[in-house]
């Protein structure tokens, strides 16, 4: 197996860690409320796992390591499928898939509502993310992959919108992601214009 190969093995376990830590948790008793405790996890990592992804391009220049470029699907699939399992838990374990309370949800609940269009957005990054469809596309697939931009603000958004008392983790992602999205700023039109 090659260098790459192992990173890339070891960034898929790793990416899992959180499921099983979450599931034994749930199935050991230790959650204090199951339901709340894995739409809190799967949101929160699906989170994590998108400013990793945002993540990639700058430390990627800033060390001169083309290699980790490699691993930015893997890990934006990864938060995809956080963010799967984070809707499935609402529609199935919250509301038991009642559709009309889930619409009267949507639009009553503005943190749902941004959440849901995260949701949105994220779900054709996902299904353009092969070879083939990159070839597909050509250059409409990076027009439409930059709406993981727009995803990452919501997905923010949402978080903040859903915490009522301390703000402290929410305001971190979202500073975390202004610092990323300044980067590219700076780079585009800083940095990369000298």
């Amino acid at each position: 197996m090659t260098r790459i190969g192992y990173l890339k093995s070891l960034v898929f376990a790793l990416s899992l860690l959180p499921l099983g830590r979450m599931a034994w948790i749930v199935l050991s008793g230790q959650a204090v409320n199951p339901i709340e405790f894995i739409t809190r996890s799967t949101g929160t990592w699906t989170l994590v796992l998108l400013l990793l992804t945002l993540a990639i391009t700058p430390l990627r220049r800033i060390g001169n390591w083309p290699t980790l470029l490699r691993l930015r699907r893997m890990l934006g699939l990864f938060a995809f499928f956080y963010a799967c399992l984070h809707f499935l838990t609402y529609l199935w374990l919250d509301r038991f898939f009642d559709l009309g309370d889930i619409v009267r949800d949507i639009a009553k609940r503005p943190f749902i509502t941004v959440g849901f269009a995260a949701f949105v957005l994220l779900l054709p990054l996902a299904l353009t993310s092969t070879d083939a469809m990159m070839r597909r596309l050509k250059r409409n697939w990076q027009r439409l992959h930059y709406s993981v931009y727009a995803v990452a603000v919501l997905g923010v958004l949402h978080y903040l919108w859903l915490v009522k008392r301390d703000l402290t983790e929410p305001l971190l992602y979202g500073a975390l992601l202004a610092l990323l999205l300044g980067w590219r700023l700076w780079w585009r039109w800083g940095r990369g214009g000298k």
